[in-house]
Order: structure tokens, then sequence, then C-alpha cells
């Protein structure tokens, strides 16, 4: 008996406008059947925040032939809650992805981004997931290149499925030089923060938030030395973030 296609939810954190869902969709095409839930507006650096104070609206778009869309009033968690209880109505896709991103979501960046807190939510239902990003953040990207790592990437994860409580994270250097792929660590760094205050017309302050990446790591083996040399990062993630190491140790304590 001929096995039916898999289903692929496609998620991102960028709108359901953004160019990096396009090429997102126009690639999970050629695996399966395309179920699309995205934000009605950009929603980068929501990390994994849910809707709990005003209701969420979910409507049918046709923006692509061939494609079952919908925008959503709220976050991209929310659009993968949504996807599973309302438009799946219980079942489950058999991959969940999120992207392709506008920006590197690499390194410490992981906790900040809506679009892997889409796909760490897709892994929460059991759905294997995988986050994608570029480190280009104009409107202009190429996303090209990306689309044969993106199909290969997701074609493993269909035939292997993933462990247990772990997703990717993928992120493609700018360019189409790519070298190939490297299974990486999450480089230890952190963004130094700064706050330029300004004044509005009233004469009260507001303030824009700034600052720079500081890398903490040398490691050959991370995602920012892999982007750094041309190669696409790829992490296995978990959202238990239990310290396990340090269980012991705090049981040293006098608690």
């Amino acid at each position: 008996m001929k096995k039916s296609k898999p289903t692929i939810l496609v998620v991102n954190d960028d709108g359901i406008t953004a160019p990096g869902i396009k090429v997102l969709i126009e690639t999970m095409q050629e695996l399966g059947h395309v179920v699309v839930v995205a934000p009605d507006s950009p929603q980068s650096g929501m990390g994994h925040a849910i809707t709990i104070g005003k209701p969420l609206r979910l409507d049918a778009v046709d923006l692509y032939e061939g494609v079952e869309m919908f925008k959503c009033s709220g976050t991209p968690v929310d659009c993968v809650k949504l996807a599973v209880n309302r438009v799946f109505k219980g079942t489950k896709p058999d991959l969940c992805v999120s992207g392709i991103n506008h920006g590197l979501n690499n390194s410490i960046n992981v906790l900040y981004s809506g679009t892997m807190s889409a796909a760490v939510e897709g892994a929460i239902e059991g759905i294997p997931s995988v986050g994608f990003s570029l480190d280009d953040y104009t409107q202009q990207a190429d996303f090209g290149p990306c689309s044969k790592y993106v199909k290969k990437i997701a074609e493993q994860v269909l035939a292997n499925s993933l462990p247990a409580g772990t997703l990717l994270n993928v992120n493609f250097p700018k360019g189409n030089e790519l070298k190939g792929i490297k299974v990486c660590r999450q480089a230890q760094g952190k963004w130094a923060e700064e706050f330029d205050e300004r004044m509005d017309p009233h004469k009260r302050p507001y303030y824009w938030l700034t600052g720079e990446f500081q890398l903490n790591d040398q490691g050959e083996d991370t995602d920012v030395w892999a982007l750094e040399n041309n190669f696409v990062s790829v992490v296995p993630v978990q959202f238990d973030m239990t310290a396990h190491h340090a269980i012991s140790y705090i049981n040293s304590w006098k608690l």
C-alpha cells in the first residue's frame, strides 16, 4: 500500500507574508502536504510568549496555491497551539518547521527567538520540529541557497525522527558559497545591552534597545564558528532546562 504524504506544519515569527516563509513553504511542498499557521504581523523576539489576556483570531487566507493557510493574531507559540488544537483538531502533523527567519538564532539568541520558540512548542507537543534562520536581516535577503539544505534536513527528520524532547536549531550564513553542514553545540555568548535614551514631544524619556554580541567561546565545535566559516550550523536543543550536573552540588547544601 502506498504511504500517504507526510503532513507538515509551517510556522514563523516574521509574519505570514514574509519572504522567508515563502521559501520554506515551497520547499516543504516537495515533501508533503503543507499547512501554514503564522502570525498576521511580525513577532520577532517574542520568545515563548503566549496570549492569555485577550482573544485570539485565526483566519483562513489564500496566498499560495495548494496550501492550507491561516493567519493568527497571536505569537508564534500561539500559532502552534492553535494549529494542534483547532486546525489539526488534536491530531499531530508529521513535522513542524519554523522560519526561515530574517537574522541568526545562534548561541544565546535561541532563548529570545520567536522562530525557535515555535519549534520548541512543536517539540513539546511531540512533533519532530526544526527552526531555520538566515544571517541576513534585510527584506532583500536571498533565501534560495538555504532551500536544498532545508529539504535535506527535513527529509532526514521525517525518515529518522528525533530523540524525545529534542529539536533542531539550524542557522545559515549569508551568501551562496555554503560549504556544507556542521552538527554543533551552542556557543557561549551574551548580549552587552545598552538602552538609547531619547525624548518624545512631551519631553518624556523613552528607550531603544541596542547592544553588541559578546562571544565568550573560542571552540571550533560551536554554531558561531561554523557560521563564520561558511557552514550551515545544526544544533540539537532541548526544552528540559534542568541543570542535571548541578543536582548533586545543590544536594550538598545544608537545606
